[in-house]
């Protein structure tokens, strides 16, 4: 019963499915073909607010991203309704990041520059953010209710089921210092 539950979250979450730019990828699908579903499970891999079709990517399993995760600016990712409140705090940590950075002085502008996020990064979220809200608030209240559970369904699967890719750290130096 559960499994079931969760497929019709899944293909409800779907239908409200985006591109980078915020176009609707399946557009009036209504259902998804289980073939179709299948090819592009094993051609994709979860990342941070959606997923990745980059060939180099799913091969390593999420690990090679060749853009360092900056999945709005590449045209192999995608994202769908489930992702929203991640896709705002990310925006928001985003912000918070760049005026904190504005205000320090205490590195090199170059430092500075290179780990501040990018205006056209946060325009991109903002634009993204924008599009899928006004797709859902084209639904009606009973189709926005009901597609607000399938959401939910899936973002619990998630935290519950799925591990996030993760930004190799380095690795600490184990060398001891000996006494001369």
């Amino acid at each position: 019963m559960k499994e079931v539950r969760l497929r019709e979250a899944v293909e409800r979450v779907t239908q409200l499915q985006f591109d980078r730019h915020g176009a609707r990828i399946w557009g009036a699908v209504t259902s998804v073909l289980d073939a179709e579903r299948a090819r592009r499970a094993i051609g994709a891999v979860v990342v941070p607010f959606g997923t990745c079709s980059e060939p180099t990517n799913v091969a390593a399993g999420g690990g090679a991203c060749p853009l360092r995760f900056r999945c709005v600016g590449c045209d192999h990712f995608s994202t769908d309704i489930s992702y929203l409140p991640d896709l705002r705090t990310y925006l928001d940590d985003l912000l918070r990041q760049r005026k904190k950075l504005r205000s320090m002085s205490e590195a090199d502008d170059w430092a500075r520059a290179e780990a501040t996020p990018s205006d056209a990064e946060i325009t991109r979220i903002r634009r993204l953010i924008q599009r899928v809200t006004e797709d859902v608030d084209t639904l009606t209240e009973a189709e926005r209710a009901e597609i607000q559970k399938a959401a939910k369904t899936v973002r619990q699967m998630r935290q519950n089921f799925l591990g996030m890719p993760r930004i190799r750290q380095p690795l600490p130096d184990l060398r001891v210092e000996r006494p001369a």
